[in-house]
């Protein structure tokens, strides 16, 4: 089934003293890259964050005005894309991969979004495939997307979630890298 992602790297890593999470290096790779090679299946990539060298070529956007949150990230990258279905990933998920991607879209049935938990069961909004016109509706409810809650403006669509995974487990902070 085909599908769009939309990569979320335009935070400010304040837990990492502003050093670029998107840059950090895993096992050879920047976590924004292993996200990217994860979502390679894609039909069109778009990263909501400042441009960057990545392995491969994505589409580039900010949410205007920049530095808006997660959810104005969301509304600029739906901007992007055709694909009935989306995938929302932060770039800070560097164990999600291509067989986890293929099974959010493939879980979606008949939900509005299908995502991944964690390893401690918390469920993960930027790490889940959704259906872009329910996706889209949620944030156009919301009204202006600036500084407003994911959890809140998703909080009224059908969502189902895997079991808990470590492909769920985000980096937070330095320790998280050592998992």
């Amino acid at each position: 089934m085909e599908f769009d992602v939309v990569v979320l790297a335009g935070g400010g890593s304040t837990r990492f003293g502003g050093v670029d999470k998107a840059m950090l290096v895993l096992d050879g790779m920047s976590l924004l890259d292993r996200v990217l090679t994860a979502t390679a299946g894609a039909a069109s990539t778009v990263v909501v964050g400042p441009v960057r060298t990545t392995y491969r070529a994505v589409d580039w956007t900010v949410e205007d005005p920049p530095s808006g949150g997660p959810v104005a990230g969301l509304a600029a990258g739906l901007a992007h894309g055709t694909a009935p279905i989306v995938v929302v990933v932060s770039c800070d998920l560097p164990w999600i991969t291509e067989d986890d991607v293929t099974a959010l879209v493939a879980g979606l049935g008949d939900h509005d979004g299908f995502g991944l938990r964690d390893t401690d069961g918390q469920e993960q909004q930027l790490a889940t495939a959704y259906r872009r016109t329910a996706l889209a509706q949620a944030i156009h409810d919301v009204g202006d997307p600036r500084d407003k809650s994911v959890r809140r403006t998703l909080a009224g669509l059908d969502l189902a979630w895997t079991e808990p995974t470590h492909a769920g487990d985000d980096v937070d902070t330095w320790s998280d890298l050592d998992d």
